[in-house]
């Protein structure tokens, strides 16, 4: 999957970025609040506010900031006007995208959505244009600089626990599985030590697509960066890959 860790490091490296400017923090802050209101304030009987408590922790999230999260959730706050949505769209190369938000007004959101995907060589689909290229599973991510088992020896742990498939990134072990297998997969690792700097359902593509002309990278990464730099978006979703063959110039 070299073209997939392409796009891959480009993203850690944002990432990085992100969370030296606090950015990461709305986004985790809305995700604890989301999953306290979806389940109760109890992580303990609610595995997704378990694991945006275990993310937001990876993130050096103060815990004050994680409990007032929670509270709001709950009903002590304005917890309860934030509101889950999703939108399908296409990008530069004709490129399958979906977008997972969290927001507090829908209809600006919609109209942010639509400028973002319009100006840089996208357009919004309607609900279901994209969905069926990807399949729901869920996704540990391990770094491979913390990891101290063999990788052969975290596969096997991990496909004894439930896992589906283990793939890489150039800089993590990437553990996939079933959706509903998740927590036992997670908490399997976590008993054996494992790091894990971050678990999520994400939505995987079926297929791939590849991108080898420099302009349509450039333009599909302008559109990825955009959406993902946007406060209300929690997760942008793909079905392309960068060609081994562009360089760091091309993309720049």
């Amino acid at each position: 999957m070299s073209g997939h860790s392409k796009w891959a490091n480009i993203k850690h490296k944002k990432a990085k970025a992100d969370a030296q400017k606090g950015k990461v923090f709305t986004k985790l802050g809305r995700e604890l609040i989301v999953a306290a209101r979806a389940g109760g304030a109890d992580p303990a009987n609610n595995f997704r506010l378990k694991i945006a408590i275990d993310n937001a922790k990876a993130a050096n999230m103060p815990n004050d900031n994680i409990q007032r999260a929670i509270q709001k959730g709950a009903g002590a706050g304005d917890g309860a006007a934030f509101e889950e949505l999703r939108y399908e769209g296409y990008g530069p190369a004709g490129a399958a995208i979906m977008v997972d938000i969290v927001t507090d007004n829908r209809n600006r959101t919609a109209g942010e959505m639509r400028h973002i995907f319009s100006k840089n060589g996208g357009n919004l689909g309607e609900t279901g244009s994209v969905n069926w290229m990807f399949k729901e599973k869920g996704q540990l991510t391990i770094p491979q600089e913390d990891l101290e088992l063999s990788e052969d020896d975290l596969m096997l742990m991990a496909l004894d626990a439930g896992a589906e498939d283990m793939d890489d990134d150039d800089e993590n072990y990437l553990i996939i599985t079933a959706p509903e297998d998740m927590e036992a997969v997670h908490q399997a690792l976590l008993e054996q030590k494992v790091l894990i700097s971050e678990a999520a359902i994400n939505q995987l593509p079926l297929n791939t697509i590849e991108i080898a002309d420099p302009e349509h990278a450039k333009k599909i990464i302008r559109l990825m960066d955009a959406l993902e730099e946007h406060d209300d978006v929690q997760g942008v979703y793909a079905n392309f890959e960068l060609a081994d063959s562009l360089s760091d110039e091309d993309l720049d």
